[in-house]
């Protein structure tokens, strides 16, 4: 079977399944061509409102295919700049796509897998999930945004450790330093990716797309900037009929019904 990108539908939910079983879910340009293609029809759906990205038969993402690495080391550099700069257009689309994206993590995340996984909003994991970061052990540099997301999340001794050392990591280790937003028996990653999506679903979307924009730039603004942004942001979204809902439904002690 080749490797695909399943696009299906939960409700208000675009879910995206990596399905590459034979190489663990291992991902290639033809999926990351897909995965942006999925999100730029999703961007503009009314009936989108979030997206969970999983992997089939219990695997997440074993990051890239080595064998088509090796090949590529007889290529013109080139062709291996080209398949990484897809991967990141990718990653790109994920981390600036204005509705909420979940991960849902089922056995390992490893490589691109895991930097995959870290450009999601939020990241749930199966109890058995394994987290490697694992670049350095085939000599390689880490892709996929790995080095920025960790180092925007964690002290720069502790994204080096993970980077440099390569190893396994366990899903409570990384809820506890705030990686990972819920942890799930196994078997259940998916599921609960779900409900949270749901959760969110029930929001008013001009509100996630603020906070998903104002997170997103705070590390690198000003604080007299970013003041200022969060002015406009809440000021755009009070007159937006979404807040009329929000707030006569909170006065009314009833559920908003957001557009």
């Amino acid at each position: 079977m080749p490797a695909q990108l399943q696009a299906t539908r939960e409700g208000q939910t675009l879910v995206l399944t990596l399905s590459n079983p034979e190489l663990r879910n291992a991902i290639d340009p033809v999926m990351y061509a897909a995965g942006i293609e999925a999100l730029n029809v999703a961007e503009n759906s009314t009936e989108v409102r979030s997206v969970v990205i999983t992997g089939a038969a219990g695997m997440f993402c074993s990051g890239g295919n080595l064998l088509r690495l090796q090949a590529n080391r007889q290529a013109d550099p080139q062709v291996q700049a080209q398949s990484i700069e897809g991967l990141h257009s990718w990653i790109e689309t994920i981390r600036t796509f204005p509705k909420p994206v979940i991960a849902a993590v089922e056995g390992a995340a490893a490589g691109a897998g895991f930097s995959l996984a870290l450009a999601c909003d939020l990241v749930v994991a199966a109890r058995n999930a394994v987290f490697v970061m694992a670049y350095s052990n085939v000599a390689l540099s880490p892709d996929g945004g790995a080095s920025w997301s960790l180092a925007q999340a964690l002290p720069r001794q502790l994204a080096t450790e993970i980077l440099m050392c390569g190893d396994r990591i366990a899903p409570e280790r990384l809820h506890a330093l705030g990686i990972v937003n819920r942890l799930a028996e196994p078997g259940n990653a998916l599921a609960m990716a779900l409900a949270l999506a749901e959760q969110l679903n029930a929001r008013a979307p001009n509100v996630l797309v603020s906070i998903k924009e104002l997170v997103g730039d705070a590390p690198h603004n000003l604080l007299s900037t970013h003041l200022a942004s969060e002015r406009d942001h809440f000021v755009k979204n009070l007159h937006h009929a979404n807040a009329g809902a929000g707030i006569a439904a909170f006065l009314d002690k009833r559920t908003p019904l957001y557009e």
